[in-house]
């Protein structure tokens, strides 16, 4: 006869030396905790025994003994150490715990702009679709961008114009317009559109291509999404950013030279040559190494968030939200530093033009 109890401490009642009789039983109660009683009949007798327990880490055996059939009962001290139990339960908690999906996603954007690097040093560049894909943020996107730097470049004269005109400065107009278009606005105006525009295609697509698992079926088809998809997607926003940065910076300054000599009687060449004169080569280098880093961000932020979607078609909808709300954040955030960097200490740049 063997029986077992399944409580803390763990109890074993066996008989091991003797066969099971039908006239032998054994009854346990358990009275609480720390203490249980044993009812044991053999051969028409009565046993009633109560034991007290350590709380943990002690186990009983209740043996009848062959001779007169009164249990026999051993203690045995498990091999457990009350000193490791904190030690337990913090390993425990820390390997049910799990971080936020917003920071393993946020360190999915450096862990994956890492990996663009190394591929890119390496020579893992899929030149089909990085042509493909250059083709889309650039010639594609020139459209909008250029029809959004117009409009804002004729916002911002009508501004100037109207206080610099009272202050008798026109010819200081151009030398602010082309500084303020050349430094911030252009870069700036033209990350956003593309970032509203081409983001937010990049974290559909490869949201799209993750929740259906075309990612992994490239994998299995030995092929790097990395270098298939992500890496084209950087390059060509790198590349035609810039280009693109500078197309709008002309359309920007022509209209404002249109508005100001069709509305307000200041003449172009005045606008014309006063931004010639306010201009550095530095401002225009600075905007194209912003454009460059804006690109970057783009891109990759709204990748990372692609190939981390999850949670179907709703998931693909959060993930572009997303991308394109962080991307706009990394702009700002990096124009200032980067603005920071490249224009400190008084400027002189106005003293040709006034």
């Amino acid at each position: 006869m063997q029986t077992a109890l399944g409580i803390r401490p763990i109890l074993h009642f066996s008989d091991r030396q003797c066969p099971p009789r039908s006239n032998r039983w054994m009854k346990m109660e358990v009275l609480h905790s720390s203490q249980f009683a044993i009812m044991h009949q053999s051969y028409g007798r009565f046993l009633t025994c109560k034991f007290h327990v350590p709380a943990s880490g002690t186990r009983l055996f209740a043996v009848p003994r062959t001779d007169d059939g009164h249990p026999c009962i051993s203690v045995s001290e498990d091999n457990m150490n009350s000193n490791a139990t904190p030690n337990h339960e913090a390993e425990t908690f820390l390997s049910k715990w799990s971080p936020p999906r917003y920071l393993w996603r946020g360190l999915s954007v450096f862990i994956l702009a890492g990996q663009v690097i190394l591929r890119i040093l390496k020579g893992k560049v899929h030149w089909r679709n990085t042509l493909q894909q250059l083709e889309r943020v650039g010639p594609r996107s020139v459209g909008v961008c250029l029809l959004t730097s117009a409009f804002v470049g004729m916002a911002f004269t009508i501004q100037f114009v109207r206080e610099f005109t009272r202050l008798g400065l026109n010819r200081s107009i151009g030398g602010v317009l082309a500084l303020a278009f050349s430094r911030e606005l252009s870069p700036v105006v033209t990350s956003i559109v593309v970032a509203g525009r081409i983001g937010s295609a990049f974290a559909a697509e490869l949201g799209t291509m993750q929740v259906s698992e075309q990612t992994d079926s490239l994998r299995v088809l030995g092929s790097n999404p990395v270098d298939y998809l992500v890496i084209p997607r950087v390059i060509a926003s790198c590349v035609a950013l810039p280009f693109l940065t500078l197309m709008c910076f002309t359309v920007g300054m022509a209209s404002s030279a249109l508005l100001s000599d069709s509305v307000y009687g200041i003449s172009i060449n005045i606008i014309l040559d006063s931004a010639q004169r306010a201009l550095r080569s530095w401002d225009i280098i600075s905007a194209m190494i912003k454009s460059h880093v804006f690109g970057a961000i783009i891109s990759i932020v709204s990748c990372a968030w692609g190939v981390t979607t999850m949670g179907g078609a709703k998931g693909v909808g959060e993930s572009t939200t997303s991308a394109v709300v962080l991307s706009l954040v990394g702009i700002f955030i990096a124009d200032f530093a980067l603005s920071y960097c490249f224009f400190q200490g008084a400027g002189d740049s106005l003293k040709s033009c006034v």
